[in-house]
């Protein structure tokens, strides 16, 4: 027998973004949230902390129910189903303790509340993250 899965599953940048869809128009359907986070490594950390490593480290953090893609060398982005915006903060607490001494930036984004659909959710999360990294980084931005 298996053992349980724990964490969310890591999926390859072409599968992420038809979850993403999937889970956007299902979420319209059922009429439930769907939140995006960004999550890149500063600068000063690509080196020795590639998106993929980052992403077997962040994964067992996020329930099973979500997924994770290494996005480009530098970023994950995790998808959370059924995440209100105003839980992202803390399930960003939660992350930070297996970031510790890697310098990141974070942004998220939540349909419906500030995205209309999947493309808003995956750029609203990109641009909030690409702010954070402005600002100094160990940041997390949500759209206002």
């Amino acid at each position: 027998m298996a053992a349980p899965s724990v964490g969310a599953q890591i999926v390859d940048p072409e599968l992420f973004r038809v979850l993403v869809e999937m889970e956007t128009r299902k979420a319209q359907r059922m009429r439930y949230v769907v939140s995006l986070v960004c999550l890149g490594i500063d600068e000063t950390g690509r080196a020795a902390w590639p998106a993929s490593e980052l992403a077997q480290r962040v994964a067992p953090s996020i329930r099973a129910t979500d997924a994770i893609s290494a996005r480009n060398g530098d970023c994950i982005t995790m998808l959370l189903v059924d995440a209100e915006d105003t839980n992202l903060p803390t399930i960003m607490d939660r992350l930070t303790p297996g970031l510790e001494g890697i310098p990141w930036s974070a942004g998220g984004a939540c349909y419906p509340k500030t995205a209309a659909n999947a493309d808003e959710l995956l750029k609203q999360a990109e641009t909030m993250m690409a702010r954070a990294k402005v600002d100094g980084g160990r940041r997390f931005y949500l759209p206002a």
